[in-house]
């Protein structure tokens, strides 16, 4: 196994759907915040439906955290739910962005 390949096998992805009171109390913004927080890379945006959708990808046991940190949001907000599909990490993304 070469050191990419070492590297990339604690590396995941998820796209995440949360569910709530999750736009209009700065959401998005304490996303980004805590992705880069934790070196993950990715993006987050609001949908038409009220929710709030994550594509994220970085070390597995940081993607864990902001999965956790997604289940309560910042102040203001209340997650009723969080729908999470693992993916394959592709390494697509440089940093983490709001996407409108």
């Amino acid at each position: 196994m070469n050191q990419q390949s070492r590297q990339n096998s604690n590396k995941e992805a998820f796209y995440a759907r949360v569910h709530g009171r999750v736009q209009g109390v700065g959401f998005r913004y304490s996303v980004r915040l805590t992705a880069r927080r934790y070196g993950i890379k990715g993006w987050v945006r609001n949908e038409m439906d009220g929710s709030v959708s994550v594509m994220c990808e970085g070390d597995k046991e940081n993607l864990k955290l902001l999965e956790k940190w997604l289940e309560q949001g910042p102040p203001g907000a209340y997650v009723i739910k969080v729908e999470k599909r693992k993916l394959p990490f592709k390494g697509e993304f440089t940093d983490f962005s709001i996407r409108f």
